[in-house]
Order: C-alpha cells, then sequence, then structure tokens
C-alpha cells in the first residue's frame, strides 16, 4: 500500500454531481460499502491496471502502470463472500485516494457516481519535460467542450445546423460533467453520469463513427452523401467543425468513449468501442461538410410568443428593429425582427403595458436562427395580471431594456419614437 508522507494534507477534489451520499469529496474515498468490487476492478484494468496474481477466486493484487508498479499494489476481493472483503476493499480505496497518479483520481471519480468516459487524446508535439504548450491545452480544453455541446444539441434533435437553436438546453446538461487532466496536455477525460447523461455520451459515440465513415467515403470517392445521411447519427456542423478544432495544428487525434461498468453497456453499442480517430488528412472533408452543413439548413416556419426587450429605428416614423426574449414557439433565446410602421407600433405599446406579443414568420438559418423574416400577423398576448407583472417587472430589470427606456421613451414615452443600440 502508498502512504501519504506524515504533515501532507489530502487533495481536496470537486465531488461528482448526482446527489448521492457516496459522492467523493475533500480527498475521502467512497465508503467501500458503496463500491461493486467487479466495478473497481474493471476501472482498473481500464486505466492500465494490471492483476499479478493474488488468491484465485477471492482476491487479485493490482498495480498501476508505469514507474509506480513496484511501489504500489492493490489487494482487491473478487466478491463480498469473505469475511475480509470490506476490509480489502475499503484499504484499496484508501490507497487510491492518497495516490498522486491521474488514474486512481479518475477511479475514484468513476467510482462516486457511475459515470461513461469520453477520452479526447492530441497528438501534438511534446515541449520540455513532456508538456504541451498552454495554447495547445486550450485548444484542447476548448474543442472538447465544443464537441460534448453537439453532442448535447443531437439528443435534442437531428439537424446539419443549430445555431442558437436549443443551446440553452443543451449547455444545462453539461453542467454535471466533471473533466480529469493528464499530465503533459495532450489528454482529456470527460465523466458524463450515466444516470443523467448516457443519451449524450451514446449519441456522441454513434455521431463519431458515422463522421469517420463520412470522412472515408469522401476521400474515397469524392461524394458527400455519407454527411448528409450521417445527420441522423448526430453529425452537424457544430460537431466537424469541433473536430476540426481537435484535428488542426496536430498529427492526429483519437476520441474514445468508455462506458460505466456500474450502468452497462447500453444498447445498440459495443461493450470495447474502439477509439475513432481523425488525422490532418480529414480536415479539407470536415471543412466541407461543416459548411455544407451551414447553407443547406432550411429556415423554419415558426408562430412565436415573446416579450419585447429591445426596438430600434432610424427616425420616428417607418420600420424599425424589435428583439423578443422567446417565450414559446422555438427553443432559441432570443430572435431580432424588422417590423413596418403598424406592427412596430403594437410591439412598443405592448411592451409598455407589460404584455408578451405573438407573431408569425420563418426563422432564418443564416445567422445562426437568430432573425425572424417575413413577420406578420404580430398582436399582444392577453396573461393574467400576476402573470403581466411578473413579465414587466423582469424585462424593466433587464440591463438591455434600461437602455430602451433610456434612449426610446426620454421620461415621456408613448411606444412609437426612438431607437437604441445594440
Amino acid at each position: 500500500m502508498t502512504h501519504r508522507p506524515a504533515g501532507e494534507p489530502p487533495r481536496a477534489v470537486r465531488p461528482h454531481p448526482g446527489g448521492e451520499d457516496t459522492a467523493w469529496d475533500d480527498g475521502r474515498p467512497p465508503e467501500s460499502a458503496a463500491v461493486d468490487p467487479a466495478v473497481l476492478t474493471a476501472l482498473l484494468h481500464r486505466h492500465g491496471w494490471q492483476r499479478r496474481g493474488g488468491a484465485p477466486g477471492r482476491y487479485g493484487r493490482w498495480t498501476p502502470p508505469g514507474p509506480a508498479a513496484g511501489a504500489t499494489s492493490l489487494l482487491v476481493p473478487v466478491s463480498r463472500a469473505f469475511p475480509d472483503s470490506e476490509d480489502l476493499l475499503g484499504e484499496a480505496l484508501l490507497a487510491l485516494s492518497r495516490s498522486g497518479t491521474p488514474a486512481a483520481r479518475e477511479i475514484l471519480v468513476s467510482l462516486a457516481v457511475p459515470s461513461d468516459e469520453i477520452r479526447w487524446t492530441r497528438d501534438v508535439p511534446a515541449g520540455p519535460g513532456g508538456a504541451a504548450s498552454w495554447t495547445a491545452e486550450e485548444q484542447l480544453r476548448a474543442a472538447a467542450r465544443r464537441m460534448l455541446l453537439a453532442g448535447a444539441l443531437a439528443t435534442r434533435a437531428r439537424a446539419g445546423y443549430f445555431g442558437a437553436r436549443h443551446r440553452r438546453a443543451a449547455a444545462a446538461a453539461l453542467e454535471n460533467v466533471l473533466v480529469g487532466t493528464a499530465p503533459g496536455g495532450r489528454r482529456l477525460t470527460a465523466f458524463v453520469p450515466a444516470g443523467t447523461g448516457r443519451p449524450l455520451s451514446v449519441r456522441l459515440h454513434q455521431a463519431l463513427y458515422a463522421a469517420r465513415e463520412a470522412v472515408d467515403y469522401r476521400r474515397a470517392t469524392g461524394g458527400m452523401d455519407a454527411f448528409d445521411a450521417a445527420v441522423g447519427a448526430g453529425v452537424s456542423h457544430e460537431l466537424t467543425e469541433a473536430l476540426v478544432a481537435l484535428v488542426r495544428g496536430t498529427q492526429g487525434a483519437q476520441i474514445a468513449v468508455d462506458w460505466a461498468p456500474g450502468a452497462g453497456v447500453p444498447e445498440g453499442c459495443g461493450a470495447l468501442a474502439e477509439a475513432v480517430e481523425f488525422s490532418p488528412g480529414d480536415l479539407p472533408a470536415l471543412r466541407e461538410a461543416a459548411a455544407r452543413y451551414l447553407r443547406a439548413e432550411p429556415s423554419v416556419p415558426v408562430r412565436l410568443t415573446g416579450t419585447v426587450v429591445r426596438m430600434r429605428r432610424s427616425g420616428p416614423r417607418g420600420t424599425g428593429t424589435v428583439r423578443l426574449r422567446v417565450l414559446a414557439g422555438a427553443d432559441v433565446p432570443h430572435v431580432r425582427i424588422t417590423l413596418d410602421e403598424e406592427a412596430y407600433r403594437i410591439a412598443g405599446h405592448a411592451h409598455l403595458v407589460g404584455l408578451p406579443v405573438r407573431v408569425l414568420g420563418r426563422l432564418e438559418s443564416r445567422g445562426g436562427f437568430r432573425r425572424l423574416t417575413g413577420a406578420c400577423e404580430i398582436a399582444p398576448v392577453q396573461v393574467d395580471d400576476a402573470e403581466r407583472d411578473r413579465l414587466l417587472k423582469a424585462v424593466q430589470e433587464h440591463v438591455e431594456v434600461a437602455a430602451f427606456f433610456e434612449e426610446t421613451c426620454g421620461g415621456d414615452c408613448d411606444g412609437e419614437d426612438g431607437e437604441d443600440g445594440d
């Protein structure tokens, strides 16, 4: 067993989200009663630990990879069938918590709450001491986050280009994901809670294989048809852009998904899926696909309900631009609409009395689905007094609307004149 030098405090680790009492925090290992020996064994094997003997059918002796193999060993029971199983588990978990290796930390995180592990590896030139440059590590983190976001978007809908659509829900899906780095800045691991994030892991896993097949088809035949079909598997402009960011400036990159042992293998997925690899030679196809998705995604007819948060026009009369905070009708936070004089007046009056408006139009893909074109049938939406007061208060407290009142109303607001800036 390894022991921490006297006087050295334990390494504090942020608890894994999930709400369970077994969460690993403050450097303390998970409770042995909450750990399945089979899961611990599977995680040790996944992270390169080697079994070096032990009583058959009772326990195994495991040693870590690398130089620490001769100084550290864990006795892990095969099951809880023997009286000393609980003690062996507790000692093994304590030794892991005192180990300074990234692999031990990752094993403890996965034990705290069952997590699918998504691992990115970039082949970049090593600096002094084998470390990657600051820029390279930042690029890895940014590309990994973009890829997770693309996977989360694909769980919400199938689209070649999402833009602003579903972005709030996708970003919320990443809140419980933890990240662990490896020495050298060339590897990054995301721990996605299997209980809440399994759809994200599965969709990203499927999308990466579909993207790999589409790139191979493009390079072999020159055709882009496979990228069109890959949208159904979760490939999108956002995912191809994330892959470009991951591979650019490297000699190659890999993405691997390992399922949480305690949660089992999801339906339709292999238990031992190989890492998906991309190389600099794939970049032209990925860039072409990203541009193709951006051009091809059609506009969407919608009927939106939202509150006016900004109004602008160049003079006291004529057309103007209105920004709505969307309440219903589309999964985007805000849209911009150009309205004729009468519709602009209706929007202004609705804003001043604290009512939302409903408007029909087409949500344009160009610009990221942030603009509504062909707007018509704009009308205030009647709400009860309590909801009206809530909406009015929320809008008035918004910093953009404060600018609206200052610049547009000028202390004697009639809802028609004036403008504000972006």
